[in-house]
């Protein structure tokens, strides 16, 4: 009897320390829940006042944007091809060169020193190889003119049985900020993926190795690229919102033209202050199989930025709201000597 009563109490004990763990990790998951439900919840409020106060903003300068629409509706005969090409390709081609622009004068010269002492990767393309600059620049140009303009004007038919894409009125601040969200979830989702299907073997070896013969980037290589990585990984996943949404023309230009400039950001190699971090796909060119996608989302979920987390540049990799350089205040860590 007492024996079996000593096995009772071990079982009983057994079980206990079985438990404990089990408890412990319950506890431990409804404690990250509330706080990510917490933060949401916070996050969603601070969004919500912010997009009223802004929205009474854009309501009182409503009638000054509406009013420059129809001017140049009416300047411009309300031809609707003429008003797609200016705001689908025009506008946002100038905002691309316009920035890639000034970057390039830095490559080149090294001056403005504003901008080159915020370099991420020290002691490359200080300066940019002259002849790798004009390849990556005539590409670029190729790119846009031979590839992007045709992939334009299909888009223009299929927003034009939308019937919504030139209407006099605009859209609302908080369409707009809606259209935007859903633009970046879908380029999110299309560009992770149609970014990891050109790293195959087969595929990154006569497509996308292109793309990473710079394996630390500039600018203008972000749309440097293989024909088919331009229309896959480049055109189709930031058409591919504004087609499903048959979103105003402005909305459309105002997108493309962030597109093009977070990109070039993305693959500029200078983390600049106030600017969205580059360190992300930075790190993509430097080790060619992390970080695939532009949020980083996807990336969090397929495990495909385990190694960049255990970087500096991972430390690095937040907006910059000083003037110190991040590769100062956060340099790598000095290489063991061999």
């Amino acid at each position: 009897m007492a024996e079996q009563q000593k096995q009772c109490r071990t079982q009983q004990h057994t079980l206990t320390l079985v438990a404990c763990p089990q408890e412990g990790e319950l506890r431990d998951a409804m404690k990250v829940t509330a706080c990510v439900l917490g933060a949401s919840l916070l996050l969603f409020t601070a969004l919500e006042s912010s997009a009223w106060y802004v929205q009474n903003i854009w309501d009182t300068l409503g009638h000054f944007w509406q009013t420059t629409w129809l001017k140049l509706y009416y300047l411009l005969e309300g031809k609707e091809l003429t008003l797609f090409l200016l705001g689908a390709a025009l506008v946002p081609t100038l905002a691309f060169w316009c920035f890639n622009g000034i970057l390039m004068v830095a490559d080149v010269t090294g001056k403005p020193t504003f901008i080159t002492r915020y370099r991420i990767q020290l002691g490359k393309n200080d300066p940019v190889d002259a002849k790798k600059l004009c390849q990556a620049i005539y590409t670029a140009l190729c790119n846009q003119v031979f590839i992007s303009f045709p992939m334009l004007l299909s888009m223009f038919y299929i927003l034009k049985w939308w019937g919504n894409t030139f209407s006099k009125e605009l859209p609302t601040f908080r369409w707009f900020l809606l259209e935007l969200s859903i633009f970046t979830i879908v380029e999110e989702i299309l560009f992770y993926y149609t970014h990891r299907l050109v790293h195959l073997p087969l595929l990154y070896k006569h497509i996308h190795k292109k793309h990473h013969e710079w394996t630390a980037p500039i600018g203008v290589v972000s749309i440097y690229a293989h024909p088919v990585e331009h229309i896959l990984s480049n055109m189709l996943p930031a058409m591919t919102g504004p087609m499903l949404m048959g979103s105003h023309i402005v909305s459309i230009t105002v997108w493309f033209s962030l597109a093009l400039v977070t990109t070039s950001i993305s693959h500029c190699g200078y983390h600049l202050p106030f600017l969205p971090s580059p360190e992300f796909h930075d790190f993509h060119h430097l080790k060619f199989n992390q970080c695939y996608g532009v949020l980083g989302v996807l990336d969090y979920l397929h495990g495909t930025d385990t190694v960049f987390r255990q970087t500096k540049a991972y430390e690095r990799h937040r907006v910059l709201l000083s003037l110190t350089p991040l590769s100062k205040s956060i340099p790598d860590a000095p290489r063991s000597a061999e």
